[in-house]
C-alpha cells in the first residue's frame, strides 16, 4: 500500500497579503470612483443618510442659519438627511422647498416627512438649471453635495441667486468625491454669478460656503463677517 504525502504548504508573506489587501482596496475605490454616477442613483440611496465628516449638522445650521417663518429651497436633497433636519426649524409659518430631478428621491423624502410629522415640506421635480420660481422667492437656497452633479453649475448659481429675496443667502456645501467642486472654482463661479463669499467652513476637501447677492439689501448684517474656520462645530 502506497501512501499518499503532500509538501506542507508555505505561509503567504505578510508583505504578499497587504499587497492584495491593498489591490482589492484599490479595485472597489476605483469602482465606486466611476460608478458614482449623476444625478445620484437611487438604487444606491442607503449612502445618502450616513452623514459626512465636517459636514454635521451643527455646522450646517451655524452657516445656514434657519430661522422660524422663512421659506427656503433644497437643490438635490437626496433622500432628505438634510431635509428633516432644516424643516422643524423654520415652524409651520416657515416652507421648505425640496427640488430634484429624480422622482423617486422626491418621493422618498415625502415618506419620511409624512413620517416625521412635518408638513412645511414641498417637492418639486425640475431641473436646477431653469428653477421654476418668481424671483426674489426665498429667504435662503442651499445645495449639499449637490452643485457637482448638475450640469453647468454656472447656471444653477444664477439661477439661485435670482430667486433669493433682498438679504437672502445661498449656502454650498461640497465633500470630495467625484463630482466634487473646489472651493476656488466655486468662489470663481459665484463672483461671475453675482454672489459674494460670507462665511465658510471647513477644509478645501469638505466645506461649506454661505454667499449673498452682491449689492443686495442686507439689513441681517450686524456682526456677520468673512470667517475661514477648519475647527468650528
Amino acid at each position: 500500500m502506497h501512501r499518499i504525502t503532500t509538501a506542507p504548504i508555505a505561509p503567504i508573506p505578510a508583505r504578499t497579503r497587504w499587497a492584495v489587501a491593498a489591490g482589492a482596496g484599490a479595485a472597489l475605490a476605483t469602482a465606486w470612483w466611476l460608478g458614482d454616477t449623476a444625478p445620484y442613483p437611487y438604487a444606491q440611496r442607503g449612502l445618502l443618510d450616513v452623514p459626512l465628516p465636517f459636514l454635521t449638522a451643527g455646522r450646517m445650521d451655524a452657516v445656514l442659519r434657519p430661522r422660524p417663518g422663512e421659506r427656503m429651497l433644497e437643490i438635490g436633497p437626496g433622500t432628505g438627511l438634510q431635509s428633516l433636519h432644516v424643516a422643524p426649524q423654520l415652524g409651520p409659518a416657515g416652507r421648505l422647498d425640496v427640488l430634484d430631478i429624480q422622482q423617486e428621491m422626491l418621493d422618498h423624502v415625502m415618506r419620511r416627512a409624512v413620517h416625521d410629522g412635518l408638513a412645511n415640506i414641498t417637492p418639486v421635480r425640475s431641473a436646477a438649471r431653469a428653477l421654476p420660481y418668481e424671483d426674489k422667492t426665498f429667504d435662503a437656497v442651499y445645495a449639499v453635495t449637490a452643485l457637482g452633479e448638475i450640469p453647468e453649475s454656472e447656471r444653477v448659481l444664477r439661477e439661485a441667486a435670482r430667486v433669493l429675496a433682498p438679504g437672502g443667502r445661498l449656502v454650498i456645501g461640497e465633500f470630495f468625491d467625484r463630482h466634487w467642486i473646489s472651493f476656488g472654482r466655486l468662489h470663481r463661479l459665484a463672483d461671475a454669478s453675482g454672489l459674494h463669499l460670507t462665511v465658510r467652513r471647513g477644509s478645501s476637501l469638505a466645506y461649506l460656503a454661505r454667499f449673498r447677492p452682491c449689492g443686495a439689501d442686507e439689513p441681517d448684517r450686524q456682526g456677520e463677517r468673512l470667517v475661514h474656520d477648519a475647527g468650528e462645530e
